[in-house]
């Protein structure tokens, strides 16, 4: 990959698209992970208004370190960066306590709880933005965005822009290497920290990023008796979730209104 001519195309893009939206730039999501790390690192580099928003809901130590060292380092680098943590664990947990539909002692595998934090700071990140006139940048990758929907619905997947969505995670983590992000970003392991417990994305996942993007780039060309052993095993993993996920992938669909019967 052509990194340098990369990172000079999603920041090129980034700020001609604010441009012509009229905003002052962009606010983001910093996590802790790479993929935030990345995309807050490219808008700050347009040289327009940037705010980063640290949102943690019970958030496990290290992802908070990561994300406000995160934060600090590009405070540093770029006068046009500013960084607020917004704590969001009160809001979250009075949500949880009204909430009593829930299936009795499965609490910690409820998903749509899960999806719920998600969800707040989406919330959160467009508040900001409309108070500020920025456009909410989005953090996914490829392989989430297009391939197993590995994202919340109208939580990490509501926003303006995806700059990095083209990219799979391998060519992010270079990306990061190239931008110089802080070490502690650069090695951590991705998860998408909507749980009390420590789930990695290959925990809940049960496949490598590096082993969906080879089954993604041929997905549609192979089919799973293309494959044995471990690659048949992350195909079948793939196509169940790829499947699953297309209310997700595909745009919103409308039901057309035949147009002879407007008339009258």
């Amino acid at each position: 990959m052509q990194t340098q001519k990369v990172i000079d195309h999603i920041v090129s893009w980034l700020k001609d698209y604010a441009t012509k939206a009229n905003v002052k730039g962009y606010v983001i999501g910093v996590s802790g992970g790479v993929d935030s790390g990345v995309v807050s690192t490219l808008c700050a580099m347009t040289g327009l208004e940037v705010l980063l928003l640290e949102m943690p809901i019970r958030q496990k130590e290290d992802q908070v370190n990561r994300a406000q060292d995160h934060i600090a380092d590009l405070k540093k680098k770029f006068p046009n960066v500013e960084g607020k943590t917004i704590n969001l664990t009160p809001v979250f947990e009075s949500f949880e306590d009204v909430v009593h539909d829930h299936v009795e002692g499965r609490w910690s595998n409820n998903l749509a709880l899960a999806n719920t934090r998600s969800r707040f700071r989406m919330l959160n990140l467009y508040y900001f933005g409309q108070l500020h006139g920025l456009l909410v940048c989005g953090t996914g990758n490829k392989v989430e965005d297009f391939g197993i929907g590995f994202y919340t619905k109208y939580g990490d997947g509501g926003v303006d822009v995806s700059p990095i969505a083209d990219l799979y995670k391998t060519e992010i983590y270079k990306l990061a290497k190239a931008l110089n992000l802080i070490e502690s970003i650069q090695n951590a392991i991705p998860t998408d920290g909507l749980w009390d417990a420590e789930r990695t994305d290959e925990d809940q996942i049960g496949a490598t990023y590096p082993e969906l993007e080879k089954i993604q780039k041929e997905y549609g060309i192979k089919v799973a008796e293309d494959y044995e052993g471990r690659d048949k095993e992350v195909f079948l993993i793939f196509d169940r979730m790829h499947k699953a996920a297309k209310h997700k992938i595909n745009p919103i669909p409308v039901c057309d209104i035949p147009e002879e019967w407007r008339e009258g």
